[in-house]
C-alpha cells in the first residue's frame, strides 16, 4: 500500500536517491532539504523524471517556524536521516563541535520525532519512525568517536521509543549504513583539520590524514551506495521488517564479532 512518507536530509546522498526510488514505487514522498539552494534543483529532478508524487521542501531542523509547518502534515512515516559528523580524536576536539554534533543528530530529530509521535497517538494513527545510524552506532573506531557516539544515542534512543511506541501502533526501526561512498565519509574526514594545530594538539595533522586516507581507499571504506539505496527504498516504508538494519552483510557480521570480542577487551 502506499504511504506518504517524510525525509530529512533528502537534499543529496542516501536521501535524495532513496526519494527518487520510492517515488518511482508509488509512494507519496515529502523529499526535504536543510538549505533553500537544495530544493529547486530537486524539484527539477523531480519534474524531469514525471514524478508528480514526490514533493520537495526545505525542513532545517533548527529552525522553529520549518519544524512548525512540517509537523502541520500528514505522513506515515517520518525518515530521520538529516545529520552531520565531526571527527578527530576525542581527548582534543572542541567540545562545541561535539555539542553542535549532539545537537543536529540527537537533539533536534528527537524534537521533530516527538511532534510527529504525539499527533499520531492523538489520532490514533498507526504510522513508522526510521533513524537513519550508521555501523558506527555500534562500534567505535579510533578519531571517529566524536560522530558515532551520536549514532550509539540516536541506537539507545530508537530502541527505548520501540518498545515505548508499540502499545500504540507505532513502529520504530534504525538503518545502519557501512562506509558507502556517497561523500558524506569523505567530508568528515576533512572536520578536525579546521581546528588541528601542530603548534597545540598532540594529534599531528598528517599523521591523521594519512590514517583517514588508508580508511577511505580500502575496499570496505568506499563500498558502492546503490546497494545501500536499494534496501532503503525496501525498509522505509514497509510494515515488517528487522529493527535494526546493517547493510552489507559482510559489515553486519564484523560488528557482530567486534561486539563478542568487547567482552574480552582489556586495558
Amino acid at each position: 500500500m502506499p504511504k506518504t512518507i517524510l525525509i530529512t536530509g533528502a537534499g543529496s546522498g542516501f536521501g535524495e536517491a532513496a526519494a527518487i526510488g520510492m517515488a518511482k514505487n508509488g509512494h507519496d514522498v515529502i523529499a526535504t532539504a536543510q538549505i533553500s539552494p537544495q530544493v529547486t534543483p530537486l524539484r527539477e529532478k523531480a519534474k524531469a523524471l514525471g514524478l508528480s508524487n514526490l514533493r520537495v521542501e526545505k525542513l532545517d531542523l533548527a529552525d522553529p517556524y520549518d519544524v512548525a509547518h512540517a509537523q502541520s502534515w500528514d505522513v506515515d512515516v517520518l525518515w530521520n536521516n538529516a545529520g552531520i559528523g565531526e571527527s578527530g580524536p576525542v581527548f582534543e576536539i572542541p567540545l562545541d563541535l561535539v555539542r553542535r554534533n549532539y545537537e543536529v543528530n540527537v537533539f533536534l530529530p528527537l524534537a521533530l520525532t516527538q511532534g510527529f509521535v504525539s499527533k499520531w497517538i492523538t489520532a490514533k494513527k498507526r504510522a513508522k519512525v526510521v533513524f537513519t545510524s550508521s555501523m558506527g552506532g555500534l562500534f567505535t573506531p579510533a578519531n571517529w568517536g566524536t560522530y558515532v557516539s551520536t549514532k550509539h544515542a540516536l541506537e539507545s534512543i530508537a530502541e527505548a521509543m520501540q518498545q515505548e511506541l508499540a502499545p500504540y501502533g507505532i513502529k520504530v526501526q534504525t538503518i545502519n549504513p557501512g562506509a558507502f561512498y556517497t561523500g558524506y565519509n569523505e567530508t568528515m574526514a576533512d572536520t578536525p583539520f579546521r581546528w588541528l594545530d601542530d603548534s597545540k594538539n598532540f594529534t599531528k595533522r598528517a599523521s591523521l590524514r594519512a590514517e583517514f586516507d588508508a580508511f577511505l581507499s580500502a575496499p570496505d571504506g568506499h563500498l558502492d551506495a546503490r546497494e545501500m539505496v536499494e534496501r532503503m527504498i525496501e525498509i522505509v516504508p514497509a510494515d515488517e521488517g528487522k529493527f535494526r538494519n546493517v547493510v552489507p552483510r559482510a559489515v553486519e557480521d564484523m560488528l557482530k564479532a567486534h561486539q563478542i570480542a568487547a567482552w574480552e577487551n582489556k586495558i
